[in-house]
């Protein structure tokens, strides 16, 4: 007994991300779910903050997405990558999310007095804090990528941020390999005018966004 248990106990550490969401839809195996989670849990809580801008929101949107994942796991396909199927998922959290934020924002511009409407976080000011120029750089880029609409900010993170190939982000996204390529060039197209403004604003000269990112 005690031969047959530690004989087993390499598949839990070597089995691919299919074989554990395998076991997790047929057998609801949670040490397999767990494996899982440790996987992903940074690379999504990742995805989610660059989707949505909010260190808290994301944390939480990333749980969400491996509650739900593990909701709808007899719905996942054995031909399937996992990571697909989880990048889905995440996605359309992040989706739902922003259609909410922006209806709240919506209904506070409605409400807000005459000149607090154009007060807020969004305003594209690096923090106070944030002195060092790399830093504010940083910052300056990744507030650009959350002035995209998110249809094209989803395959900037995709291809960009997470490394995902082409046909990987189609296969996430369940759109054409082309129609990818051709949102992925008007997103850098829109960040290069974006970030071009944002520097000429900050009167920096050291930096050229139109080389920041390129499509690869």
């Amino acid at each position: 007994m005690t031969r047959s248990l530690f004989k087993s106990l390499p598949s839990l550490f070597t089995m691919t991300d299919e074989q554990a969401m395998w076991r997790v839809k047929l057998e609801d195996d949670p040490q397999a779910f767990a494996q899982l989670v440790r996987r992903w849990e940074k690379p999504i809580q990742a995805l989610c903050l660059r989707m949505v801008g909010d260190p808290q929101g994301a944390e939480d949107l990333a749980q969400e997405a491996f509650a739900r994942v593990f909701g709808r796991r007899k719905e996942y396909e054995s031909s399937g990558r996992f990571s697909t199927f989880l990048w889905r998922v995440a996605l359309n959290l992040c989706y739902d999310e922003l259609r909410r934020l922006k209806r709240r924002r919506e209904l506070f511009l409605a409400d807000a007095p005459a000149g607090e409407a154009e007060e807020g976080p969004a305003s594209g000011c690096p923090a106070p804090d944030l002195c060092l120029v790399e830093q504010e750089r940083a910052e300056t880029i990744r507030l650009a990528l959350l002035r995209l609409d998110e249809a094209y900010r989803s395959v900037v993170v995709l291809r960009h941020f997470e490394g995902l190939k082409f046909r990987e982000i189609a296969e996430v996204l369940e759109i054409p390999e082309g129609t990818v390529k051709s949102r992925m060039a008007e997103a850098l197209d829109q960040l290069n005018r974006i970030l071009r403004h944002s520097f000429n604003e900050s009167e920096s000269h050291e930096y050229q966004p139109a080389k920041s990112i390129r499509p690869v």
